[in-house]
């Protein structure tokens, strides 16, 4: 019996990491563990079309759970979720949601959607309130150097960063 559930949980953690390749080199801010849906949590459950539709911080549910990309996102209504599900790209967090000040400064650091920018329709997030203060100093500065370190990073594991 011992050793079947030994198989078993093999086996699902090398399907999880077959499936799911993108998240071994941290593309993604997620939350830890995985949702009903059988995929990390990302945006910390928070409801990226009212977000960047209303500058709202609306909590998702797991209701309204839509998996892109390997990434599960939670939404306040249905509505909300089809909006997503219609074009994700134009509501996805910016640097797979880690801190644009910290992706500029070539490193992956939680991105808080409490701490969110909009800027030309994207959403940009940051770690926490100082360094959102320091980000609205010279926005522009900060968003630039971040989308010319991203391609840097992008595959690289937040440990070797």
């Amino acid at each position: 019996m011992l050793n079947n559930v030994k198989t078993f949980l093999a086996v699902s953690a090398a399907a999880l990491l077959i499936q799911n390749p993108v998240l071994a080199d941290d593309e993604y801010n997620t939350s830890t563990g995985i949702t009903t849906a059988g995929a990390p949590l990302g945006l910390h459950g928070v409801d990226s079309v009212a977000l960047i539709s209303f500058n709202a911080v609306a909590e998702g549910e797991a209701v309204y759970t839509v998996v892109h990309d390997g990434v599960a996102y939670y939404f306040a209504s249905q509505e909300s979720a089809d909006t997503f599900s219609a074009d994700p790209v134009n509501f996805l967090p910016q640097f797979g949601g880690f801190c644009a000040y910290a992706v500029a400064k070539g490193r992956k650091f939680d991105g808080d959607p409490q701490f969110g920018d909009i800027v030309d329709g994207k959403l940009y997030l940051f770690v926490n309130a100082a360094v959102f203060e320091i980000y609205k100093q010279d926005p522009q500065k900060w968003i630039t150097a971040a989308h010319k370190m991203w391609p840097k990073i992008k595959h690289t594991p937040v440990s070797e960063l």
